[in-house]
């Protein structure tokens, strides 16, 4: 499904998720580098405000079926999509290959969600979940290829601009491209460059660009759980075209180097993907801000393991 992002999608999501997000907290790093910590978002991630988005906009529709929503994801989309099902008095049904991580299927079901475990592999859920739409005629969600969840993610944009006067560049990690997309739709109608960040075993959108439309690629990266998307879509692809957009690389050692130092200097415990972000602006990094640039690094998911950070 493509369909082209506009500014005025995302102000239509501003106003459906106010008052209903976390408005983001900013603060500012030692680099002189900005840091929006969206990780405090509900359910851990900003997936939250397209969730929630896309419910609103089906029910402000009359399109939101008795049967509720369903998706195939033990990730920040499917958390995301059981607490806005709730927010929305819906049922949401939410598919899970066995060996989910228990801890994912008891975050869900805390939000009211029916968990169905399905196969070993995602691809059995994937084909569950499918079957589920068809026999009950609920709502299909999606983890970011939507114009709708984009443009609830793009709702970010703003609120760090109003914090933040004369931002320059905003900075944000790329899985599948719906926050991506939402940022870099908002960010190029105030005029502000986004600088997408991808590991370099993860790059689909980096791939996109350079074949010109959208790549199949392999995905081998610590951030793979959030970030580990095979292809961008095409609205993202799109995004990238038009808007003033840098893509950037970042090894795995950096990400993880990124990610400690968030917990050391700041007890943040952040998610490989946020740390993804964070690891193109520091020293060595492959995006060098200019000399007075203004630049807001968006820290976007907080659902990790912290075990691996507290063992000194």
């Amino acid at each position: 499904m493509h369909h082209r992002l506009s500014y005025d999608d995302v102000k239509r999501a501003a106003d459906r998720v106010s008052g209903h997000v976390r408005p983001v907290t900013v603060t500012r790093d030692d680099s002189g580098v900005w840091l929006a910590l969206e990780h405090m978002q509900h359910t851990g991630s900003f997936k939250a405000r397209g969730a929630h988005n896309f419910l609103a906009a089906h029910r402000e529709a009359g399109t939101l079926p008795e049967a509720g929503v369903t998706i195939a994801s033990g990730g920040n989309a499917g958390l995301a999509c059981a607490w806005a099902a709730r927010r929305q008095g819906v049922r949401a049904t939410v598919f899970l290959p066995e060996n989910a991580p228990h801890v994912k299927v008891a975050k869900l079901r805390g939000y009211g969600a029916d968990v169905r475990l399905v196969g070993t592999e995602y691809a059995a859920a994937l084909a569950a979940c499918r079957d589920f739409e068809r026999t009950t005629g609920a709502l299909a969600s999606h983890a970011y290829d939507h114009p709708l969840i984009a443009a609830g993610a793009g709702t970010l944009l703003d609120e760090i601009r109003r914090q933040i006067p004369g931002l320059d560049t905003v900075v944000v990690a790329v899985g599948g491209g719906g926050l991506f997309a939402g940022v870099a739709t908002a960010a190029r109608h105030h005029g502000v460059r986004t600088v997408a960040v991808e590991p370099e075993n993860c790059r689909a959108l980096h791939a996109a660009l350079e074949a010109g439309r959208v790549v199949d690629v392999a995905v081998d990266s610590v951030a793979a759980d959030a970030l580990g998307a095979r292809r961008v879509s095409r609205t993202a692809l799109a995004v990238a075209r038009e808007a003033d957009v840098r893509s950037v690389l970042v090894p795995d050692s950096a990400i993880v180097r990124a990610r400690q130092g968030l917990w050391d200097e700041r007890r943040l415990a952040v998610e490989h993907a946020a740390a993804a972000a964070l690891a193109a602006v520091e020293a060595s990094g492959p995006y060098v801000p200019s000399e007075g640039e203004t630049v807001a690094v968006v820290v976007c998911g907080a659902n990790t393991d912290p075990s691996d950070l507290v063992q000194r």
